[in-house]
């Protein structure tokens, strides 16, 4: 087909669209997203053909002898007309909205050289729902191009959100109209990850942190979970993927912490806590697998849609917690110093974990408050710090250590790795790096394997995102699956793509786990129960202690299948 006098070859493209990036042409979008489904209803991708029809290109099959415009005066003045539309419809105080300067609908409007709206504004007085400890709703920004609805529906598996009621009255809305917090929402964020325009954002807690540094009466320990260090740096000039922690670990010294500890630490912990838990469980036939705990939204998920599955979920404390249960116990001691902690996390379901009553000790949370990778970027900001200025740190001892296996926990496929780094029958170097090869890398949603351990074939599964979790669940209880371990990530791609990390193209999130791997390699120590730190801890502070303060019961874990050692 022909695309503003270009000859381009028609493959294996879905729509005209994808031909006309092909061709080397942005147009501009707000409902496309090559990973969701096609919905077609911002009309940005307005393209003419030869017989002067305006058609949209994302909803369009290529033909063979197509002939299309993406340029025309009519299409410009098309677009620029919806533009105005919008704006008419939106909040404008762009200078306190979240997603100021990162603004799709922003932009677009500057690229457009609007700097007047013809029509009056009929945005409704703000009604905002900010009950969710995750995120934010703000429908005065909403510019209904149902990019949440359908990652919602159709990659999470969740329905917490739909359109709701038809014409000028359309919005988005909960079942019912139920707060955030009363509906099926498991505070994954995936929503605002592919909100253009700030409508639907992460819950901000950065003045609470600030207080709390300039606070002369508080100790402010913080953990930097290992995804984050492959995302940040980006934001301050780095490469996709780059391992920037030595430089976030300067940075959060100059910013006040007391003490600045790796989550890839606790990581190690619970390696061993949950291999052994696994060992245990694999000594009596379960018609389920063991399912992994690390991730909130995941517990949230099965607590709201699989409540039946969840005595098959591992007891395990997810690394966020199992080392803020640690630094409370070695930090609450302090003289005349209140001890907070802060946890650094690319998830925002952290946020909702951190507030839930199981990891609350005398009253006070182990985790007083979580931050996003975003968050954390806004704070260096706020601060004047220039990242190119800084030299790379190392994290703060007694917590020092940490394992490879531990490091690419950050990545789908990295807790599995890990555990079978533990379980493997031969631990030499060769051995353990022939386990990268056996299935559980890669951005698939679904991964297989079996492996031998300890003379059984272990059948495991490995997925991310919660729709194929969904999925996966169905077949088990149908009997079509059969497994003996499930590694469960709510966030498509791991917590490399977690909703509170720099959002970047689909395309570009391998280039984070390929990072984390990176990093692992670079790492002396490559099975967390060779880390001399956790000898130290299980004969010193957790002696005789690890279940209380590693493991947790959920309400549903009722007649749990093990008490894991």
């Amino acid at each position: 087909m022909t695309i503003d006098g270009q000859t381009v070859e028609i493959e294996n493209e879905r729509n005209v669209l994808e031909l006309i990036r092909k061709a080397g042409i942005v147009l501009p979008t707000f409902c496309y997203h090559s990973e969701l489904s096609i919905h077609g209803g911002c009309r940005m991708c307005i393209v003419e053909d030869d017989r002067g029809s305006l058609i949209p290109s994302c909803s369009e099959e290529p033909r063979n002898g197509m002939i299309i415009h993406t340029n025309t005066r009519r299409v410009r003045r098309y677009r620029r007309n919806i533009l105005e539309l919008l704006l008419a419809n939106h909040s404008r105080d762009c200078t306190i909205c979240f997603n100021s300067g990162n603004c799709r609908l922003q932009e677009l409007a500057r690229s457009f050289n609007i700097s007047s709206i013809r029509f009056m504004n009929t945005a409704h007085s703000p009604h905002m729902d900010h009950s969710s400890k995750c995120i934010s709703k703000d429908p005065n920004r909403c510019i209904l191009c149902g990019d949440c609805v359908r990652i919602c529906n159709e990659v999470q598996n969740v329905g917490a959100i739909d359109f709701a009621h038809r014409g000028s009255d359309m919005h988005i809305s909960t079942p019912f109209g139920v707060p955030l917090a009363e509906s099926v929402c498991v505070g994954c964020g995936q929503c605002a990850a592919v909100c253009p325009t700030g409508a639907i954002i992460v819950k901000n807690d950065i003045n609470k942190v600030w207080r709390a540094l300039d606070n002369q009466e508080t100790f402010v320990t913080v953990q930097v979970a290992p995804a984050v260090r492959v995302a940040l740096g980006q934001e301050f000039g780095l490469g996709d993927g780059e391992n920037s922690i030595g430089y976030i670990v300067a940075a959060l010294h100059r910013l006040g912490f007391d003490k600045v500890f790796d989550t890839s630490t606790s990581a190690d912990l619970t390696v061993i806590e949950e291999s052994r838990e696994f060992v245990q469980r694999l000594q009596s036939w379960h018609d389920m697998p063991l399912f992994t705990s690390c991730c909130p939204a995941w517990i949230n998920y099965v607590e709201k849609h699989y409540p039946e599955i969840m005595p098959h979920v591992s007891t395990c404390r997810s690394p966020m917690q199992m080392f803020a249960s640690v630094l409370a116990d070695e930090y609450r001691k302090v003289p005349g110093k209140r001890h907070v902690h802060v946890a650094i996390m690319p998830c925002t379901a952290k946020k909702f974990e951190a507030a839930r009553d199981e990891f609350v000790t005398d009253g006070q949370p182990n985790v007083d408050f979580v931050l996003t990778t975003q968050e954390l970027v806004q704070m260096i900001r706020q601060s004047g710090i220039l990242w190119e200025d800084l030299e790379p740190e190392g994290v703060d001892n007694p917590f020092s250590v940490y394992t490879g296996a531990a490091v690419i926990f950050g990545v789908t496929g990295g807790v599995t790795e890990a555990v079978l780094r533990e379980l493997a029958d031969d631990h030499g170097p060769t051995a353990l790096k022939k386990l990268a090869f056996v299935g559980v890398r890669g951005q698939d949603g679904l991964k297989e394997t079996k492996i031998t351990v300890g003379g059984k074939e272990l059948s495991i599964a490995v997925v991310s995102g919660l729709g194929n979790a969904s999925a996966l669940i169905e077949d088990l209880k149908s009997g079509v699956r059969k497994y003996h371990f499930v590694e469960v990530m709510a966030c498509p791609g791991g917590c490399v793509c977690g909703a509170g990390q720099p959002v970047v193209p689909l395309s570009h999130r391998a280039a984070r786990g390929k990072g984390l791997y990176s990093a692992d390699l670079l790492t002396s120590i490559k099975r967390s129960e060779d880390n001399p730190l956790m000898a130290t801890l299980y004969d010193g502070l957790l002696k005789g202690r690890n279940h209380d303060l590693l493991h947790v019961h959920y309400p549903g874990h009722k007649g749990h299948h093990n008490h894991a050692a």
